[in-house]
């Protein structure tokens, strides 16, 4: 009844399964995954987190390195405007800054040493412009025929120090000498005591003569460096004083002699400023000499007519 009826994996049939089963066997460990690489994996993901952070770093320098603005932040919910942060002083504005406004009040002088006896150039503008306005509230004439000295900060200041109070204008004070060139050459000395101006000496005009040298001291500049003829012979001392005047561009050095001392002039701007202290009474004015750049003797003061060599 069971006649040619092989049992599973008996006979011939049984070896073909057998080797079916051996074969399928084989496929299934040839097609299973081979086992997860965890360390090549996790290596890999080291170094992508690393180049995640290099480049976030690399971004963050390059937004330090940006001029900080002012960010708006818009707010949908109010269509407002949040300022992060302000700009910073190194920011390039992207519209044309407005030009700063120019420096007001007068110029400086050339050198420090115009500047005498610890007065400072704040205290030496101060008493330039309260002489201006003493002369604008003290017209001297008919105000048609005045002439406008202008404003503070159309000067230079040459020359500030002490001045010596004697029987014609009592009261120890403050000498302060301001020129400008346009519209006309102008010079000024300036006297303040008290804090007060107390007078005002002007020359509007060059002080330039026919035939005179290429220097030529302030026609009224004696006030700088004598005291008043009432007092002649007992001036008080000691005696700050000065010379000024004009040079003109080839006279490269001014000395000045004075009471037996001898000073080198500060050059500035087509002005000579001397200065020294007297300890005795002298009667000879100050003897002035200039020189070009080879130190050629091209003025001498001896030997100008116009120039007064004994004092009143």
């Amino acid at each position: 009844m069971n006649e040619g009826h092989e049992e599973p994996g008996t006979g011939a049939g049984g070896d073909f399964e057998e080797q079916l089963r051996e074969l399928l066997a084989e496929d299934a460990h040839t097609i299973r995954p081979a086992p997860v690489p965890f360390p090549a994996i996790r290596r890999r993901g080291t170094i992508e987190r690393r180049r995640r952070v290099a480049a976030v770093g690399a971004a963050l320098v390059t937004l330090a390195a940006l001029p900080v603005g002012a960010y708006a932040l818009a707010d949908e919910g109010t269509g407002g405007n949040t300022v992060a942060s302000a700009p910073s002083g190194s920011a390039t504005p992207r519209t044309p800054a407005t030009p700063s406004a120019a420096p007001t009040g007068p110029a400086r002088p050339a050198t420090e040493d115009q500047l005498l006896d610890g007065i400072t150039f704040r205290q030496a503008v101060d008493g330039l412009e309260k002489c201006l306005a003493y002369d604008r509230s003290h017209t001297g004439g008919p105000s048609g025929l005045r002439t406008d000295l202008g404003a503070a900060e159309e000067y230079r200041i040459i020359l500030a120090m002490n001045s010596t109070g004697d029987s014609n204008a009592p009261g120890n004070g403050m000498y302060v000498v301001a020129v400008k060139e346009r519209p006309k050459e102008t010079r000024l000395i300036c006297t303040v005591k008290d804090g007060k101006a107390k007078g005002l000496n002007t020359a509007v005009g060059s002080d330039d003569v026919p035939g005179a040298g290429p220097v030529v001291a302030d026609i009224n500049g004696g006030r700088l460096y004598q005291q008043s003829v009432l007092d002649r012979g007992k001036w008080t001392l000691p005696f700050r004083w000065s010379v000024i005047g004009t040079v003109e561009p080839s006279v490269a050095r001014v000395t000045v002699s004075y009471g037996g001392a001898t000073s080198r002039a500060a050059l500035d701007h087509g002005w000579f400023v001397t200065s020294g202290v007297l300890d005795r009474q002298v009667t000879l004015a100050p003897h002035i000499r200039g020189y070009d750049a080879d130190g050629k003797l091209v003025y001498d003061s001896d030997e100008d007519k116009t120039y007064d060599k004994r004092l009143p």
